[in-house]
């Protein structure tokens, strides 16, 4: 695909995570003709750089994407690196246009479309569609600088297994979903203290009788119920993008009985320790910080943002500059947004709104495409 870098194209997506490639099936059976870039080496990079024990919280019979289902018992949790193999073979089977090694650095209006320029390459575009959120920048309190340099400090993004850690007691601060699943894999190994406290728990036991009755009236409600098209859904959509997500399949009692001590949130550091609220200090030799992410969309040089940085948009259609899309954000439509079985059905949406809004390119080799099957 290096051949169109300096071409007009009629859409690029910036992102080849599941909702780039979601979209991309769709956007072929549209006939449109178009690029997936992406910053990783290889499709499904992004969840083979997480943590080693990582598993879906979704089964098997929800990661699929559009034309292609996951492969395997439907009711097992995958691990990350198996769906990224899964991405990864999605875009081979279905022949998707996907570059590799591309690292956006800014999209800006360009005549009646939009630059997209990565180093020396630049794509020349009708619509360009956003599928990466922001840069994910980590987030962590401004005074973990404050920490003796001889503790080992490392953002969830970093951490892959125990062996990264120097011997000593470690800190898990943050008591998310990450922080909870990075603890129960630490204890095994390290004295383990947990720092926070949870919005809430899911109150099923995570698993495959979960996975057979209870998750499909979680997904049918974080698709199809808690949209913005509800009331419901509005008026749970601001606080559902602040607040952390309940625990799922870690629940608090799990880390009580593995030997992880919860204490209470960090306040700050004295003499080089971290302290508690409650004036405690902490001896010690490693901090993960589980803090979350903030996204950064200064690259994006289009007026789609409102004073925040947030995109303003519906259904992931910018409405104030034509032919900007958003697509895999939290709650971007339906609180399952930024979820597989959500993205399946915003790539669609999406797909449809670009073959509206606009026609394909005429005589383009995607146009003509039939290796896909047309049954719906």
């Amino acid at each position: 695909m290096d051949s169109k870098q300096h071409t007009e194209l009629d859409t690029v997506i910036v992102g080849g995570g599941q909702a780039g490639l979601a979209l991309g099936y769709w956007l072929v059976r549209e006939g449109r003709e178009f690029v997936i870039l992406d910053e990783n080496a290889r499709a499904g990079d992004a969840w083979r750089g997480r943590w080693d024990s990582l598993r879906l919280f979704t089964p098997a019979k929800y990661d699929g994407l559009p034309g292609r289902p996951f492969p395997g018992d439907r009711l097992a949790f995958p691990t990350k690196d198996q769906l990224a193999d899964y991405l990864e073979d999605y875009v081979r089977h279905f022949d998707l246009p996907f570059v590799s090694s591309v690292h956006v650095e800014d999209i800006q209006a360009e005549g009646e479309g939009f630059a997209v320029r990565a180093g020396d390459r630049t794509w020349h575009t009708r619509n360009v569609v956003i599928a990466t959120g922001g840069h994910r920048l980590p987030k962590q309190p401004a005074f973990a600088d404050e920490l003796d340099p001889r503790i080992l400090q490392l953002h969830s993004q970093d951490y892959r297994n125990p062996g990264q850690l120097r011997d000593g007691t470690v800190l898990v601060v943050g008591l998310g979903n990450s922080g909870a699943e990075i603890a129960l894999d630490v204890v095994r190994s390290h004295s383990t203290v947990l720092s926070g406290k949870p919005s809430g728990e899911m109150p099923m036991k995570h698993g495959r009788t979960a996975a057979r009755f209870a998750l499909p009236v979680v997904k049918f409600l974080g698709v199809h119920v808690l949209t913005l098209n509800t009331p419901i859904g509005r008026k749970a959509a601001p606080g559902f993008k602040s607040m952390a997500a309940p625990l799922i399949r870690t629940k608090t009692k799990d880390l009580a009985a593995a030997g992880v001590q919860m204490v209470s949130r960090l306040a700050g550091v004295s003499e080089g320790l971290p302290v508690l609220e409650a004036g405690t200090r902490v001896e010690a030799a490693n901090v993960i910080w589980c803090t979350g992410y903030h996204e950064d969309y200064s690259w994006v040089k289009l007026p789609v943002f409102d004073l925040e940085g947030e995109p303003v948009q519906r259904r992931g259609v910018a409405g104030d500059v034509p032919g900007v899309y958003f697509i895999g954000q939290e709650f971007l439509f339906a609180a399952a947004s930024a979820t597989l079985p959500g993205v399946c059905r915003d790539a669609r949406y999406l797909a449809r709104r670009l073959a509206a809004d606009r026609r394909p390119v005429p005589g383009s080799r995607r146009a003509k495409d039939t290796r896909l099957p047309m049954s719906r």
